[in-house]
This record gives structure tokens, sequence and C-alpha cells, in this order.
């Protein structure tokens, strides 16, 4: 806690909120940009059909008002000079003319808009589309799932005035303004990378399609500022007017806080999902639309990113399983397994996109047999995500990367064993930075509001491990991957 002396006290805490899939996780930092408090609340996922995945826009804001409170105390109400905000993408919201959610947020997590996805995508233009807007677009962008909802729940969308994105939503009930920032507004499917600007050709198909038309946030700058409106000052008891710093998507300040922000820097950001990213000076686009381009918060930088859909997700889908108690014990159980292991393709979001990008993509467990125990299926489902990872640091090598450290944070990537795995499948030094690794997104929502206040950025968290790959490995670690790719050849004629 901090002290009534402390020098945080006198100039304010910057404070970043990252409005997770699972759950809203909150750093404070003081002047000097040293971490000085940090907070979290979970709020519940409901999946009322196969393929659905729902959040209550209600949950979030009580994850808000509790982690407000927890900043708080323990850092003695000292005054806030800026809030942050980072977020999951692409998941919808839909508002009324007051800015009130009508019906649950859809995650990013549904796939039940995949018809709709393919259908708009194919009615702009694949090449096209993903030429414009630098995203390979299907079900889980804002503008197909709308479709879909238009079809599903059509009262819904007549009691709806504008689709936002999860951020967006969370900005405009602290704020009262309506926006979003142009790595969140890559989430809806019609957003121009060149001209940053929405794509008024791609939204009139998108509406002839689908015979829906909501009105969309105004994209403005990620250091965009707003005040602390009054209803959400009094929800969480703050004063009126602090600024609130518009921010970017969680993949972009989740290596924002990690440091990586150079041209030819690599981000590996666990979660839920796991995000590949590495940093560009230009927009490149890939012929087999093996990566999406994303904005990152400087304006000549984009970043690489390929996302990962079941990894975090599927380690504690597992452990569910299994009768395991969470994640660090699964994979605690994996460690210790013998080394013949099935072939596990860890899709089972359900699809892939990662470097792959297939939505109809399964999860696979091949050749099981009895010899097999929990602690061979654990390392399996490891031995899958890592290989998938592989392959997306392989795209990036394609594309120039050298083949350097990655930079790793977060899930399952904090274990150091799990981090061992991906060095020796890669052949790439592995490191973390200081910290706790589970808030980098939350860290570089700080980080970035405090930028906008016109603070100078403090000194990046020095390095502070690194798992060296083994030459010994890389024999093994091409024969399980000539394995995994033989079985998801025989997946793919299966679908």
């Amino acid at each position: 806690m901090l002290s009534p002396s402390s020098p945080a006290l006198g100039s304010g805490l910057a404070i970043g909120l990252d409005l997770g899939t699972s759950g809203m996780k909150a750093v404070a930092l003081d002047p000097l940009g040293t971490v000085v408090a940090r907070a979290s609340a979970a709020y519940p996922t409901s999946r009322p059909e196969p393929g659905s995945s729902e959040q209550q826009p209600a949950d979030w804001i009580d994850a808000t008002i509790a982690i407000v409170g927890q900043i708080r105390a323990q850092t003695a109400d000292a005054p806030w000079a800026v809030i942050g905000l980072s977020g999951m993408l692409p998941t919808l919201v839909t508002v009324d003319a007051e800015g009130d959610p009508v019906g649950p947020a859809i995650t990013w997590e549904d796939a039940r808009a995949d018809n709709q996805g393919d259908s708009f995508r194919e009615a702009v233009g694949p090449r096209t589309l993903y030429e414009e807007t630098g995203q390979w677009v299907d079900g889980r962008y804002l503008l197909p799932m709308l479709h879909r909802l238009g079809i599903a729940e059509p009262s819904r969308i007549a009691g709806s005035t504008m689709l936002l994105g999860a951020k967006d939503y969370l900005f405009a009930w602290l704020t009262g303004c309506a926006a979003t920032d142009p790595s969140t507004a890559t989430g809806f499917g019609a957003y121009s990378l060149e001209r940053g600007v929405w794509d008024e050709s791609i939204l009139a198909i998108a509406r002839e399609i689908a015979g829906v038309s909501l009105a969309l946030p105004e994209i403005r700058p990620s250091t965009h500022i707003e005040s602390l409106g009054p209803r959400a000052a009094a929800a969480l008891g703050l004063p009126e007017g602090v600024p609130v710093c518009l921010g970017a998507a969680d993949s972009v300040l989740g290596a924002m806080g990690m440091g990586v922000t150079s041209p030819g820097d690599v981000a590996y950001v666990g979660g839920t999902s796991t995000i590949v990213l590495g940093v560009v000076d230009r927009v490149v686009l890939d012929d087999e639309h093996r990566f999406l381009v994303t904005p990152m918060v400087e304006a000549d930088r984009w970043g690489l990113e390929m996302d990962l859909l079941a990894t975090g997700a599927a380690f504690r889908w597992l452990a569910g399983v299994l009768g395991i108690a969470d994640e660090s014990t699964l994979l605690d159980l994996a460690a210790r397994a013998k080394p013949d292991v099935p072939v596990f393709l860890p899709y089972v979001a359900p699809g892939e996109q990662g470097a792959l990008w297939e939505p109809d993509l399964t999860g696979t467990l091949h050749g099981l047999h009895v010899g097999h125990t929990a602690a061979e299926i654990a390392r399996a489902l490891v031995t899958g995500i890592v290989l998938e990872s592989r392959r997306c640091l392989d795209t990036l090598a394609d594309h120039g990367f050298e083949r350097g450290p990655v930079r790793v944070s977060g899930g399952s990537a904090s274990d150091p064993w799990f981090r061992q795995q991906l060095a020796d499948a890669t052949g790439r030094t592995v490191v973390t930075s200081g910290g706790t690794e589970t808030d980098r997104s939350a860290a570089g929502a700080a980080h970035l509001a405090a930028t906008a206040i016109g603070r100078q950025r403090g000194p990046s968290a020095p390095d502070r491990d690194s798992s060296v790959p083994v030459p010994a490995t890389a024999g093994p670690w091409q024969s399980a991957m000539e394995r995994h790719d033989s079985v998801l050849a025989a997946i793919r004629d299966l679908v």
C-alpha cells in the first residue's frame, strides 16, 4: 500500500484496465512507471447453445467497480491522473439510443455466424477484403455477427441504434462518448488500414447482404482522451473529470506492456487464446492470408498478428475433463509424462485461426492406446499448442523476421517448462521480463494512458529469464511436426 508521503500521491496514478475474455485485470503505475497496485475480477461466460459464447455487459461494469475498489484500497485512495483501456476483440455489443446494452454481448469465441462470415467475405471478394482491411474476415467479426443477429433476433436489432466492441462500450460507459480506436476497429471487418477510416463500400455490401444497419462509433487515435462522466464517477467513487484514454486492443497493448514496439520485435501473449505478433513499419500482407494486420498505437507501426483460438481455454477445459485443479497443475502433470504421446490437434474452440485460418477444424486426439494416462494426454495438448505456435513463428520468418528472441508473457507462457518446450520446438530463445506475467495488456494500457497525458514512459522491465533451445531436441520436434501435419491433412479430408 502507498503511504501518504509517496511521490505518486502528488502526481497521480496511471491506471490500466484490461477487459479480457474471462475477467478484468488492472494495474496502477506511479509517475516513474512502477507498478504499485494490481487487481482482478472474474465474470461468467454463458454458452446457451453449441458454438455460442455470451457475456453480460453489466458484469463488466460490476468487475470495473470491484477493481477500482481494490486499487483504491491498495493505494490509500491516491489521486488518479488517468485511466487507460485495453480489451478483447472482436466482441459485439449492441446499444440503444441511451447507450444501454440491448441483449448479451457476443464474444470472439462465438462461432454461430460462420455462414454469415463466408457470405460477407465472398460478397466483398476475399482478396479485396484482405488487402483493404488486413483481415480474413469470418463469423467472429462484428459485421457478420450482426448479420446473424438480424436473422435470429430481429427484435433485438430493432431496439438497437449502434454497434460497439467490448472496449468501446466500456469507454462509452465511463465517458458518455462512443468511440473506437484503429486496432479495435479492425474487428468490425470494414476498417481501411491505409486510410484509417470505415470503408464505405464494404459497409454498403454488409448492409445489402444482411439487411441490417446500425451506426458505428467514430474512429479516434488510441491516445484520445475524454473525461470521466458523472454516472461512472459516482459508481466508482472517483471525481468527475478524470481523463480516460481510449486505448487499444489487448494484443497491441499486451505487446506494448512487454516492450515489443520496434520493427522486428516478436511478442507471444498467452491467455484464453494466444497472440503471436511481429512488429513492422509498413503494411505487409501474406499471399496465403496466414496473418492479420493490426495497427499499433504508433502511426507508423503495424502488427502481423496470429491468434491461436484455444490455448488457455483448452488447458482449462482439459483440466476440468480430467478432474485436475487448474492449468498450472495440468502443466506439471504434462511435464512428467512419458515421451510416447498421441497427436492432439488443439482446435477445440472449435476452429482455428493462427497461421491456418480454418473455422471448420475441430479438436482431434489420434493414436491413443491403453498405456496412455492423463499425463500423456496433457502433454499431447501442450505439444499440439507448441507446434501451432511454431507454425506462426515460422510464418513471421517467411516475411523477413530473423529467428531471434521471442518475448513471452501470460498464461502457459509463464510456465518455465512450457517455455522450454517452445524454445526447443522453434529453435528460438524465449525471453520473459520482470514483473507479473498475466497483466501485460493492463500495463500497456496504463503506459499508453500516461503517455497520452504527457508523461514520459518509464524504462521497460528488465529481462528476467531466458529459455535457450537444446540442440539435441531439434530432430524429435521436427518429427512431431510431421506427425501433427499428417493427422491435420487427414482431418481436413474428413471435414
